[in-house]
């Protein structure tokens, strides 16, 4: 499988692969032939503007749609088959707040532990594990509803933890947190790849979120137009940031032209 730079990316033995997946609404076209991977232990981010296909994609990679054209496969196995099993592994953190804000915070963690089958002192070590790597464990008595933002968001990723996944899939997470937040999200993130060796999808349109990605799958109207390290990128335009290269070589810019690009 190549970038859209004519590299290689990094695909053996992939947590999840897609190839030439399609996916249309009645005339409009969401993902045309999107053609990826993600290896063992990468963080990648799935970057482009709101309206570039990202939560279709996002979609289709949790199973919740099916491409109309292409496969997509997940630990090696496709959905059809196989759900209950890629599920077991999977981690998601949807854009929409999915926990219950009338709950305590332990509550939650217990009920979502629950639907996995633990219980007993398997699943209070799961939760004392997820909370402590997230900074929460101080919050488990407190109401969600009680809590800021950033820490709401904290603890759906921890209820995406507690069955310690193959493959963590976020969806925008930071909407809504200020910088800062943001900012101890992403290291949170990068804590549990380094610890767990979990891989990582990460679904946004703010360059910031991945500015430390293994790789980034640039993707616009449908396309996936690179897939490339940060560093590569910034290279590809020509630039020193990327911020920059982003919005170059994603064409978001008036006039702007890319060495070695047409249109």
């Amino acid at each position: 499988m190549r970038s859209a730079t004519g590299m290689t990316a990094p695909v053996s033995e992939p947590v999840i692969a897609f190839v030439d997946v399609t996916k249309s609404y009645g005339d409009i076209k969401a993902l045309n032939a999107i053609d990826f991977a993600i290896g063992p232990g990468e963080i990648v981010g799935l970057l482009g503007p709101n309206g570039a296909g990202k939560s279709t994609l996002f979609q289709i990679a949790a199973g919740l749609f099916a491409p109309d054209a292409g496969t997509v496969s997940v630990f090696g196995l496709d959905y059809k088959a196989n759900a209950s099993r890629i599920l077991a592994d999977l981690g998601v953190v949807f854009q929409a707040r999915s926990v219950d804000l009338d709950m305590s915070v332990k509550a939650n963690l217990v009920f979502h532990g629950r639907l996995f089958g633990f219980s007993g002192k398997d699943l209070a070590e799961r939760i004392a594990h997820v909370t402590e790597l997230l900074e929460i464990a101080d919050l488990l008595k407190r109401q969600v509803r009680t809590l800021s933002g950033g820490n709401q968001r904290r603890v759906e990723i921890a209820r995406a933890l507690l069955n310690r996944p193959k493959l963590l899939l976020l969806d925008e997470p930071s909407v809504g947190l200020d910088a800062v937040t943001r900012r101890n999200m992403i290291a949170h993130m990068q804590k549990v790849r380094d610890q767990s060796g979990t891989s990582i999808l990460w679904a946004t349109h703010l360059v910031e979120e991945v500015e430390q990605a293994d790789r980034i799958i640039l993707i616009n109207k449908g396309d996936v137009l690179e897939n490339a390290t940060p560093a590569e990128l910034m290279a590809r335009a020509g630039v020193n940031s990327l911020t920059d290269a982003y919005i170059a070589l994603s064409r978001l810019a008036p006039g702007a032209v890319v060495p070695g690009m047409q249109g």
